[in-house]
C-alpha cells in the first residue's frame, strides 16, 4: 500500500464529497488517501481425452483478467472509509474475455466494498457497511477468483494474546458464486463468531457460523512454526463440521500437514479425509475449512474421500522457484465423486517485489464411476500479476 500523489479518476469519483472548486479541500483529501490493489492476467489451455470407445477429444483455452482497486481514506482520527472496485464480471469473479468460440470482449466495473471502520475504542475495530466476508468458511478477497461479500457489521477486539471477532450480515452475494459448496440465498442472515490466540509459537483458532435456514458450522485449527537445527518446520491441523438445516447428513473434513524449508529447498506433505455422508464444510471450496491445496484436485465437497498433497521446490535463483506438485484423491464407495490424480511442474518468477507470475504444465486424470468417460487431461496455465 502506498500514499498516492495523484488521484486517479476512479478514486476521485469515490470521494464524492470532494469539490473540484475547492483546491485546498482536494489537496487535503489526497493526503489522507491510500490506494492498493492487483492487476492479474491468466491464460488456461486444457486438452482432454475421454473414453477410448467414443474417441472423443475436447480442448479449451481462455484469457482471464481481473483488476482490484482498494481505496482507504481517513475521515477523522477515529473513522476510516474503505472502498474496493473490481474490474471483472458479476459476483466479483474474473472476466473470461475469449475462448475458441468467442472474440475479445469488454468487462464490467463494480463497487464490491464500501464501508467505514471505527477505531475509537481501545484495541477494537468495528466495520459496518458492504465488506468482504472474512471468515474461515469464505474467501473474501482474491486476485483472480471469486470473492464473497456482505452488508452488515463486524467487530474485532484484542484481549491480551486473544483476538475475538463477531459479525452479523443481513445480505450477501453467496448465491452468485458458481464454485460454492453450499447454495445460499443472498437475503439470508449470517451470524459469525470466532476467537484466535497465539501461545509459545502455536496459533489456535475456533469459530462458528450460522446462515439462516441453510446451515450452521464450526471449525477448530492449529498451526505452528519451529526451527529445528537448520530446518524450519510448519505443521498444521484443522477439523471442520457443517450441518445443513434441511438434510440430516453429517458433513466433516479434517486435514493435517507439514511444511519444511531448509536453505533453498522446500517441501510439503498433507493428508485429509471427509465424512462418509458429506465433505461440504464451507461456501467456497478454497476456504480455510476446505482442502484445495494444489491445482485441479480438491477434497472440499467430496464425501467419503481422502487426499494426499505432496510437493518439493527449490529457489534456484533469488527470483526463480521451481516446484513439482502431486495430488491423489481416493473416493470411497459412498462418495459422490471418483478417484483423481494430478502431477505438474510450476515455475514461479518474481521480476520485482510488485511484479511476477508463474507457469504451470501437467497431467490430470479422473476415473468415471462407470468407467466409460475417464478424463485424461494435459493442462497448462500462465499467470502474471502486478501488485501496487
Amino acid at each position: 500500500m502506498k500514499k498516492i500523489t495523484k488521484l486517479s479518476l476512479i478514486a476521485t469519483l469515490a470521494l464524492g464529497s470532494v469539490s473540484f472548486a475547492n483546491a485546498q479541500a482536494l489537496e487535503e483529501a489526497i493526503k489522507n488517501v491510500d490506494v492498493s490493489g492487483t492487476v492479474t492476467y491468466r491464460y488456461n489451455d486444457y486438452e482432454e481425452t475421454y473414453d477410448k470407445d467414443n474417441n472423443k477429444f475436447t480442448s479449451a483455452s481462455s484469457n482471464n483478467y481481473k483488476i482490484a482497486l482498494n481505496v482507504k481514506s481517513k475521515v477523522n482520527e477515529d473513522v476510516v472509509a474503505n472502498m474496493r472496485f473490481i474490474v471483472g464480471s458479476k459476483g466479483n469473479k474474473p472476466a473470461s474475455l475469449s475462448t475458441h468460440d468467442d472474440g475479445d470482449g469488454q468487462v464490467n466495473v463494480t463497487l464490491s466494498e464500501v464501508n467505514f471502520t471505527y477505531t475509537g475504542i481501545a484495541n477494537t475495530a468495528i466495520t459496518f457497511g458492504k465488506q468482504g466476508l472474512a471468515t474461515p468458511y469464505t474467501v473474501h478477497r482474491d486476485s483472480m477468483d471469486n470473492e464473497q461479500t456482505g452488508t452488515g457489521i463486524l467487530a474485532v477486539t484484542n484481549v491480551g494474546p486473544v483476538t475475538l471477532a463477531a459479525a452479523y450480515f443481513n445480505q450477501t452475494n453467496l448465491q452468485e458464486s458458481n464454485e460454492a459448496a453450499v447454495a445460499v440465498a443472498g437475503d439470508k442472515n449470517v451470524i459469525f463468531a470466532g476467537a484466535m490466540a497465539s501461545f509459545a509459537g502455536i496459533n489456535a483458532d475456533a469459530s462458528y457460523i450460522d446462515v439462516q435456514d441453510v446451515f450452521d458450522a464450526y471449525t477448530v485449527g492449529l498451526s505452528a512454526s519451529y526451527d529445528v537445527a537448520s530446518v524450519k518446520l510448519s505443521p498444521y491441523a484443522r477439523y471442520s463440521a457443517l450441518d445443513l438445516d434441511n438434510n440430516s447428513a453429517d458433513n466433516s473434513l479434517w486435514k493435517v500437514g507439514m511444511r519444511a524449508n531448509m536453505g533453498i529447498f522446500g517441501a510439503h506433505l498433507g493428508y485429509g479425509e471427509t465424512d462418509t455422508e458429506g465433505g461440504t464444510v464451507g461456501v467456497d471450496v478454497s476456504s480455510e475449512t476446505g482442502y484445495d491445496e494444489h491445482w485441479g484436485v480438491t477434497l472440499s465437497g467430496v464425501s467419503d474421500a481422502s487426499v494426499i498433497y505432496a510437493s518439493v521446490d527449490a529457489q534456484v535463483l533469488p527470483s526463480l522457484n521451481v516446484a513439482l506438485k502431486y495430488s491423489n484423491l481416493d473416493a470411497g464407495s459412498k462418495s459422490n465423486d471418483t478417484d483423481q490424480e494430478e502431477i505438474y511442474t510450476q515455475l514461479s518468477y518474481q521480476m520485482s517485489k510488485n511484479f511476477g507470475g508463474y507457469l504451470r504444465f501437467g497431467q490430470y486424470e479422473k476415473e468415471d464411476a462407470n468407467g466409460t468417460k475417464d478424463i485424461d487431461s494435459t493442462r497448462g496455465r500462465l499467470q502474471v500479476q502486478y501488485s501496487f
